[in-house]
């Protein structure tokens, strides 16, 4: 009986130390996989080139962000929904202003298949406190300021 055990025992540290000297047939490791030289140089190009194509100025960015939701939620993974929820983005097709900050860039990076992202064009500068319940923004996401006119000094009439 000790015989066949030690056996057993002998056998199984022998496939052992077969197996950690010999590496699986199937591994291939990652390095070999993802290496520069593999992928095309185009990825590793400078996106700064783009700004001509969409129109933005890296010299002066863009300060806010109009994100609206064009695609459903459903049968999305769970972190999505909840970045979706985080975002405020719950209704579809209803625009939602955000800060272009590299925090918010970085969540909008996990959902940019569901949302589209404009930038939020202000050609007479930002408003004013006063000025911001008459603001609204068009269908190009440019901020649109419609100052109502106030007379001057509301004077009685001299007759």
């Amino acid at each position: 009986m000790t015989g066949a055990f030690q056996g057993l025992t002998s056998l199984s540290t022998k496939i052992l130390t077969e197996a950690t000297l010999l590496p699986c047939p199937w591994f291939v490791s990652a390095r070999s996989k993802f290496s520069k030289a593999r992928i095309p140089k185009e990825i590793f190009v400078e996106r700064s080139k783009e700004h001509e194509k969409y129109g933005g100025d890296p010299d002066q960015p863009h300060k806010l962000h109009i994100v609206t939701r064009v695609k459903s939620v459903m049968r999305r993974p769970y972190w999505e929904k909840d970045m979706v929820k985080h975002l405020g983005l719950e209704k579809a097709h209803v625009p939602v202003i955000h800060k272009n900050t590299p925090a918010v860039n970085s969540q909008l990076k996990f959902v940019k298949h569901l949302v589209r992202i404009q930038p939020l064009k202000t050609p007479y500068g930002l408003p004013a406190e006063q000025d911001m319940a008459d603001t609204y923004i068009n269908s190009n996401g440019e901020l649109i300021v419609r100052r109502l006119l106030q007379p001057v000094d509301p004077k009685a009439i001299e007759s």
